[in-house]
């Protein structure tokens, strides 16, 4: 049995509008998400002594969300990563995009979709969220209409994204939320055991846009094959955090990425994809100006992200990259967590990933109190016309793919 309650959660200044809270509560999770910026602003679980904690950043009221702030739990697009220069060239065309991350766009730009209201529609276990994004916003070519569905069985939290373009355009949603299993206002995540199996990664320059070398994880840093303790790792190496794309195995099936655990707590975080990559970032810029829920402050690393999507800068880079299908999965497992980070469908392997007509994407979290809990598969269905062209970029046309994503969150006794 799911309730879904909605309440008030705050104006916008200038009479711009009214956000609201939407709370789904079944009897092994409760996640709290907002219409601003599609954010999810809490998600309650329990640790192996069947204490609950919440473990995602954020604030306690609007307010925080309205400042400039790194995301917390919101929905990023058009583009979610950085795109080098805010340039990229389309059917013979350059589009220049809003700068907004150094000499960059990053996460869709100055107002991305994290800074906009969305329009609610509850459900029965969830809440759709709506809008479109008019043709010109942040330079993006095109309307794209938007929707994103949080829906709530048991322990399941299922995200669903959903995009209509009136003309080929890049799109790259992902969830952005931080991350602390020891619970939010935990000083650091260095007691996190942390696992990638991807044998390459992408170094970058001085401003975080990929270099363009695919690099080997072999003795170095990024080699995360085996679980490493993230504090005495970091140490050992002398590097001052993550913000980096692991490059993962392409497969039309979903696969093991990525593992976090917390032996405080017991909680235990499983990433499972399809996608080219994943974007591990340790809250490097988290600086403890920030007050937090409960008057919680966030330094530095106290806070990480999965995000499992098309590799950094991929509208300009990496045309060797061939698409895919995509299917995202996240478990938590061992305790009573279970996050999926948001992938899209309309990613393609890392090359250039540009959305037309219709796209729909899909995505699951599970939240277990009751030990190991296999991840559900919910069957995705696809009806796709791809053709990619000389040099990789693929368009896809009227798709519609659910692409499930399960996180399981549990304890180990």
């Amino acid at each position: 049995m799911v309730s879904v309650t909605r309440a008030v959660f705050g104006d916008l200044p200038l009479g711009a509008g009214t956000v609201e809270k939407f709370q789904l509560q079944s009897d092994q999770l409760r996640v709290d998400i907002i219409s601003w910026g599609c954010t999810i602003t809490a998600l309650e679980v329990k640790d192996r002594q069947g204490r609950a904690s919440d473990v995602v950043l954020g604030f306690d009221e609007l307010e925080g969300y309205l400042q400039k702030q790194p995301y917390f739990g919101a929905v990023v697009g058009r583009v979610a990563n950085r795109i080098a220069k805010g340039t990229f060239m389309l059917d013979g065309k350059e589009y220049k995009l809003a700068i907004n991350n150094g000499p960059n766009s990053l996460h869709g730009g100055v107002k991305g979709f994290d800074k906009v209201l969305w329009t609610p529609r509850v459900l029965s276990n969830g809440v759709e969220f709506s809008r479109v994004s008019p043709d010109g916003e942040e330079g993006y070519p095109g309307e794209l209409k938007v929707w994103v569905t949080y829906t709530l069985d048991g322990g399941e939290l299922v995200v669903n994204y959903r995009a209509q373009a009136s003309q080929t355009t890049p799109v790259n949603l992902t969830n952005h939320s931080y991350f602390n299993l020891a619970g939010q206002g935990s000083p650091n995540i260095y007691d996190h055991e942390v696992t990638i199996e991807a044998d390459a990664f992408l170094p970058v320059n001085e401003v975080l846009i990929p270099t363009g070398e695919i690099a080997s994880v072999q003795g170095t840093a990024f080699d995360l094959r085996k679980p490493v303790e993230l504090g005495k790792h970091l140490q050992e190496f002398h590097v001052n955090g993550f913000d980096h794309n692991f490059c993962l195995k392409g497969s039309k099936e979903k696969r093991f990425c990525a593992r976090v655990y917390h032996a405080g707590s017991g909680r235990v975080l499983e990433v499972y994809t399809t996608q080219p990559g994943v974007q591990f970032y340790t809250g490097n810029f988290l600086d403890g100006t920030l007050k937090g829920k409960s008057g919680a402050v966030y330094p530095k690393h106290s806070g990480f992200c999965l995000e499992t999507q098309s590799w950094p800068d991929a509208v300009n880079q990496f045309p060797p990259i061939l698409p895919n299908k995509n299917f995202n999965s996240m478990k938590i497992k061992d305790c009573s967590l279970l996050y999926s980070k948001a992938n899209s469908t309309w990613h393609t392997e890392g090359a250039r990933a540009l959305c037309q007509p219709v796209q729909d994407e899909y995505q699951m979290w599970v939240l277990s109190c009751h030990g190991y809990k296999k991840g559900v598969d919910l069957h995705t269905l696809y009806s796709l016309s791809c053709k990619c062209k000389q040099n990789f970029l693929c368009l896809l046309n009227s798709f519609f793919a659910p692409n499930p994503s399960s996180v399981f969150l549990s304890s180990h006794n």
